[in-house]
């Protein structure tokens, strides 16, 4: 069992940025991902970003690459989700989760919310114009 706990959220103008943080508690192992997802009114839900707590690279949908950064603090379990840049296009509910074993090619798991077992409550980010 694993736990994510988000938060961060908040309003914003368009341009400005936010930090969203996940705490992940429980049985986390080094073939654990974390990753965030989020959903907008009335659409499907969308990956974000991905990346593996045992080592390797982040993964970014194309919307956010190179607005939004995606770290792991010292404490493994831990990431942050620094956005940048910000767009009336990312104001949703942004969702932490888990998946494990998190199994190459990493990136193909941000298309795939279903093989994710673990979901935090989400926290809500408003970008206003």
């Amino acid at each position: 069992q694993v736990q994510p706990v988000e938060s961060g959220g908040g309003s914003v103008q368009a341009g400005g940025s936010l930090r969203l943080s996940c705490a992940a508690s429980g049985n986390l192992y080094q073939t654990t991902c974390l990753a965030w997802f989020r959903q907008a009114p009335g659409k499907e839900r969308e990956g974000v970003a991905i990346r593996p707590i045992g080592g390797g690279a982040a993964y970014y949908a194309d919307s956010v690459k190179g607005r939004f950064t995606l770290s792991q603090a010292y404490a493994l379990n831990t990431v942050y989700l620094q956005m940048d840049s910000l767009k009336s296009e990312d104001t949703a509910m942004y969702y932490c989760a888990a998946v494990q074993p998190c199994r190459a090619p990493v990136s193909r798991l941000l298309l795939s919310p279903a093989e994710f077992a673990y979901w935090g409550q989400g926290t809500q980010v408003t970008v206003s114009l």
